[in-house]
């Protein structure tokens, strides 16, 4: 799978393969354990992070990654985007701290909604 990923004037593309999604579902479920207990997202606390919710918090992470040069954080959350959000296709990821605007966008050009 594919995921291309937009940040300010960028685009890199990030290939996930099918193998990375299931060797990283022990990962992908710890995530979510974390995520349940609630998540601050940008000057927000988001008591139950919704599906979308979650995949914004992986994308902050991922940008985070990606500004670090982390390619196995990079790799581990563009995987769970893959495995929670199998439809998206293309993220456009915020760069102004503020996750909830961070886009995520189907093959069809539809935006993921919660």
């Amino acid at each position: 799978m594919q995921l291309d990923i937009y940040i300010g004037n960028s685009v890199r593309q990030l290939d996930v393969e099918s193998g990375l999604l299931e060797e990283g579902e022990g990962f992908f479920a710890k995530m979510d354990r974390d995520m349940d207990a609630g998540w601050k997202m940008g000057p927000d606390f988001v008591e139950r992070p919704d599906r979308l919710q979650r995949g914004q918090i992986a994308a902050s992470r991922l940008l985070v990654a990606i500004e670090t040069g982390n390619d196995t954080m990079v790799q581990a959350m563009a995987g769970y985007i893959a495995s929670r959000l199998p439809e998206v296709r293309s993220i456009n990821i915020d760069v102004n701290g503020e996750p909830l605007n961070t886009e995520m966008v189907t093959n069809a050009g539809q935006s993921v909604k919660a």
